[in-house]
């Protein structure tokens, strides 16, 4: 049996972060715990300090199938390149044939760009485009394929 597992991002502006998160991969605001209305609630009851309550942002799979993702407000900028990334598989992964995959890769680039990320590069494969990686409003690199 596989292991439960969750992301957690460390960013300087959660709810923005998760805001572009959930447009990239059609994820979620997370619901609060059973037995709690709002995370507002979920926070009183276990003494988070109020100033704190929007330290955090949580997206949640509406399928329940991916792991649930949570951003964490941190003091400190991002410096260097990420030694962990995503592959977002808009085009259907490289077992899409080119002709469908790559326009999809286009048009989530398009989409991602307006919502804040940035083009680092665009990558070929046999002369052709393979995949863009970029990098969300907050310098996190990823992949498009």
């Amino acid at each position: 049996m596989a292991t439960k597992w969750s992301l957690t991002i460390d960013c300087a502006y959660p709810a923005k972060l998760a805001a572009f998160w959930a447009l990239a991969l059609g994820y979620a605001e997370k619901p609060a715990p059973a037995g709690f209305g709002n995370w507002e609630e979920w926070f009183s009851y276990h003494g988070v300090p109020e100033d704190e309550w929007d330290d955090g942002a949580y997206l949640s799979d509406p399928d329940g199938v991916g792991p649930t993702l949570s951003f964490l407000k941190v003091p400190e900028p991002k410096l260097v390149k990420n030694r962990l990334h995503l592959d977002v598989q808009v085009g259907g992964g490289r077992e899409t044939p080119w002709e469908v995959r790559w326009p999809r890769v286009v048009e989530a680039v398009e989409r991602l760009t307006a919502a804040g990320a940035t083009v680092v590069r665009e990558d070929e494969l046999q002369g052709k485009p393979d995949h863009v990686v970029m990098a969300d409003p907050e310098g996190n690199e990823f992949c498009l394929v």
